[in-house]
């Protein structure tokens, strides 16, 4: 049974849809970093893109049913059940009054991401709620020397490593490897306008609820039944 120091692996994103490619993630970065759990957070209003193609209620049940009979992952709704724009650091800060000071948090990122972490609101804030590891896929390795100057800075300063995380609640960064996987959100939701079947790219019950609900419509020309 997992202690309450047992570190909480927390994956967030639009995911429009979710895709196996974050499953993959998800399980690896729980086997590589000992952690406990991953929790998937789906954003609810995203501040920094566009609107999602699939509303935050169709993207939440996604998740819901992805992680069904998987005991090691978890569905936060609380980024879709509020009004607010969905910024990492008030998710961290409202998980830590909710899991207290001393559990670890281990936020999930890629490498796109973390590359861009200079520019998110409060940015330096996260490292007082959790941990930060990287997900290199192979030939997309994380560049120390292509990052910011301030988040180059913080690099170089909390390097950590998996059997750390566990010994305190937040403020390392590390890098781990995963698989290769070629998927993507955007290029699921091009094959289901063109009517073309994403089946195999996520799991199966979401190719259904995707077909069900009539999420990413198809064009009239090239519609075809691929449920």
């Amino acid at each position: 049974m997992a202690t309450p120091e047992t570190p909480l692996g927390l994956l967030g994103g639009t995911f429009d849809p979710l895709h196996n490619g974050h499953l993959r993630l998800a399980e690896e970065a729980r086997a590589q970093l000992g952690l406990d759990r991953v929790r998937l957070i789906p954003a609810g209003h995203p501040p920094h893109r566009e609107a999602p193609g699939a509303s935050a209620a169709d993207r939440l049940a996604m998740c819901r049913l992805a992680a069904e009979g998987n005991p090691t992952l978890e569905v936060d709704p609380s980024e879709v059940e509020s009004e607010a724009p969905s910024y990492t650091v008030t998710t961290l800060t409202r998980l830590r009054r909710e899991l207290g000071e001393t559990r670890p948090l281990v936020l999930l990122l890629g490498v796109d991401a973390f590359n861009g972490l200079a520019s998110w609101n409060r940015w330096q804030e996260l490292f007082d709620l959790a941990h930060i590891a990287v997900a290199n896929r192979p030939g997309h390795p994380l560049v120390p020397a292509r990052l910011a100057p301030e988040l180059a800075r913080e690099w170089l300063a909390r390097q950590s490593s998996p059997a750390a995380l566990a010994r305190t609640p937040a403020g390392g960064l590390l890098a781990f490897t995963i698989t290769a996987l070629d998927i993507s959100a955007t290029a699921i939701r091009a094959l289901v306008a063109s009517g073309q079947s994403p089946r195999y790219l996520l799991p199966d019950p979401l190719v259904g609820y995707i077909a069900q609900h009539h999420l990413y419509p198809a064009k009239e020309a090239s519609k075809s039944a691929w449920n």
